[in-house]
């Protein structure tokens, strides 16, 4: 098995962009999801799955320059966030799917360029904690034969386009012939992915925004009907495994990935 694809994105639910590379770092991804939106009217951090054409988007995160741009042209070119101390008003603690996420306001052009856009108001954050707006594990990994079986379901060639963005992995794994939801043996397991070591904590629970164009937004295919029959634990979807990172390290396109160590009792959690 080998990494086939490796992906994140530094604004969270923008693009999910490619990656040659990725250096592991304790907590996760460095930089993935750092940002987000937080929607002032409802008084929480944006969700993606209600304001999909997010996901035409695309966040570019340079320290200290982050540049989002929008599908109509718009960008923010060089603005910098230099990470200087906050004012008590641009801290906030906002709603995440039920739990509390500690924000930072960020002063700059990047929320009113997506406020235009979206047309309503938000507000760029820095997010306080690495995976304060990440639902389950910090790593989150798709297979080949799950994907071109999640493809054989919902009627498409695996060929056509279904590289892991849908489900915003972390890492795509090439299993080569091994059968689909191979993946769910990991449970508990060590898995190498070259330099680097994570844990797999279970199953990957899923929303409705598998069923959303990774490249823009808008329904087009029903993925989570396709899993429904099969694919629940707890009752909830699940499609990949998510992970906490045990040995930091380099893993570049192509590395060899390994599986270590026993299962351990599986459970299902979220990435939203």
């Amino acid at each position: 098995m080998y990494v086939a694809r490796i992906g994140l994105t530094p604004v969270k639910g923008l693009a999910h962009e490619f990656w040659p590379e990725l250096d592991l770092h304790g907590s996760g991804p460095p930089g993935d999801r750092a940002f987000c939106f937080y929607d002032v009217v409802a008084d929480r951090v944006l969700r993606t799955v209600d304001h999909d054409s997010l996901l035409a988007c695309r966040a570019r995160w340079d320290p200290p320059v982050l540049t989002i741009t929008t599908p109509v042209g718009e960008a923010t070119g060089d603005a910098e966030w230099t990470g200087e101390p906050a004012a008590p008003a641009d801290r906030l603690v906002a709603d995440y799917w039920g739990r509390p996420a500690e924000l930072t306001a960020v002063r700059g052009p990047w929320s009113a360029l997506v406020s235009r856009y979206l047309g309503k108001q938000v507000v760029l954050c820095r997010v306080g904690t690495p995976g304060g707006v990440v639902w389950g594990g910090p790593v989150s990994v798709v297979t080949t034969s799950s994907l071109a079986e999640v493809a054989r379901r919902v009627g498409r060639e695996p060929e056509a386009g279904e590289d892991g963005r849908r489900f915003r992995a972390t890492f795509v794994v090439d299993t080569g012939d091994a059968p689909a939801f191979a993946e769910d043996a990991w449970t508990g397991r060590s898995l190498r992915l070259g330099d680097a070591v994570v844990r797999v904590r279970g199953p990957l629970e899923r929303c409705a925004l598998v069923d959303r164009r990774p490249e823009s937004g808008g329904r087009d295919a029903m993925v989570l009907r396709a899993l429904a029959a099969d694919r629940r634990v707890d009752g909830q979807i699940v499609f990949g495994v998510h992970a906490d990172v045990e040995h930091p390290g380099t893993v570049r396109l192509g590395a060899d990935v390994t599986v270590e160590e026993s299962a351990r009792v599986p459970g299902a959690a979220g990435q939203r």
